[in-house]
């Protein structure tokens, strides 16, 4: 369970785009220095050790970091993130050889699986439910999951006693440690199977197809991943199933196009509409809306309707939706049309700012 509220990239300070390799370095820099062997009873070493500890368990973890950039701290639904004072001495073990605190055997935990929806563009911005039906592995029914075959069990590993694991002791900058190795003879599992089961060779596992329903979150986009705890691949010999890892594929919208969570519409106007001023029914995800322009309404202005964009994933707060308007000159004009602009003038030659009065005309002008 997590136990800091502090952000996560800010407690290891580095920035949210941090690759593998530089955020490795960060927590080892930390963790050597916050180590409770370099600060035997200090409080607050242990404390900042076990919240570097946990930081760099999440955001090491590609699954775990995605749901943490997605989601934050609050989980909404979203597994816990596995998290506890040994798992920062584990990790420490894991760049620094060991300490006195081992971590024990176990079965090893399945496969992640990785699939992608289809979303609509209402659906993304809004959130859905959706049926996905997956192929993948399940517990052995013949052997119950433990690869033994019927009327035997596994037996416990004669090379690490059943722990999944060899330690031995080594020197390092802190003194005497202890480095712990997965057991070369049961991969860390602790057991081995002697009798294998006839029916999944001995592995624990069969083919399965299951069907489930995942809720998606209003405002998910291409980039984000949805991990479903425990819906992944099953593990051998009861070990903890994998997640599933749902990607998003969305289909554009006609008129808007998505930046975060404001949405943007291209606006056309008329020559007569920017001018004069005009009560608009444009498109949003909400259905149709009343916009007014403005008289003089300039091209290229943006005129926004607060709370009609996409809502954010993590805090619920809804976008903007940004129209931008597009003069639209006309390519053909009828005789009547082509004598009211010849009244306007202002072929001179000069740059459009330069003439004064020229909107004035053309209101004048369309008000005949």
């Amino acid at each position: 369970m997590a136990t800091t509220s502090r952000d996560y990239y800010e407690i290891l300070g580095v920035p949210r785009d941090v690759d593998a390799d530089e955020l490795k370095k960060a927590y080892r820099r930390l963790a050597m220095q916050y180590h409770p062997d370099k600060n035997p009873g200090n409080p607050d070493a242990e404390a900042r050790f076990k919240e570097v500890g946990e930081a760099y368990s999440v955001l090491s973890d590609p699954s775990k970091r995605r749901s943490y950039d997605l989601y934050g701290h609050a989980r909404g639904g979203i597994p816990d993130m596995g998290f506890s004072f040994d798992s920062a001495f584990d990790l420490f073990d894991m760049f620094f050889g060991g300490s006195a605190r081992g971590r024990r055997g176990g079965a090893e935990r399945g496969s992640d699986i990785r699939v992608n929806l289809d979303l609509t563009f209402h659906e993304a911005v809004f959130g859905v439910e959706k049926v996905i039906e997956l192929n993948r592995s399940d517990p052995c029914g013949e052997c119950g999951g433990s690869g033994a075959a019927a009327g035997s069990s596994p037996v416990t590993c004669n090379q690490c006693q059943g722990a999944g694991q060899v330690r031995q002791v080594v020197q390092s900058v802190f003194g005497q440690m202890m480095n712990v190795t997965t057991c070369p003879r049961c991969k860390g599992q602790g057991t081995l199977v002697e009798k294998p089961c006839q029916v999944c060779n001995g592995q624990g596992l069969v083919a399965g197809h299951t069907t489930i329903t995942v809720r998606i979150p209003a405002g998910v986009d291409e980039t984000m991943a949805l991990p479903v705890p425990g819906e992944g691949e099953a593990a051998p010999r009861g070990g903890q199933r994998g997640d599933l890892i749902v990607g998003f594929r969305v289909k554009k919208h006609p008129h808007l196009v998505r930046r975060g969570t404001d949405l943007v519409y291209e606006l056309p106007v008329t020559i007569p509409q920017a001018v004069l001023g005009d009560t608009i029914t444009i498109p949003t995800v909400d259905g149709e809306y009343q916009l007014t322009v403005p008289p003089g309404t300039q091209h290229g202005k943006t005129i926004t309707i607060a709370g009609h964009g996409v809502p954010d994933v993590r805090s619920g707060r809804r976008g903007n939706q940004v129209c931008v308007v597009r003069l639209v000159v006309p390519s053909s004009l009828t005789a009547e049309e082509r004598s009211l602009y010849e009244k306007l003038g202002g072929r001179d030659g000069q740059p459009a700012h330069v003439r004064k009065g020229f909107f004035d005309q053309l209101r004048d002008a369309f008000k005949g």
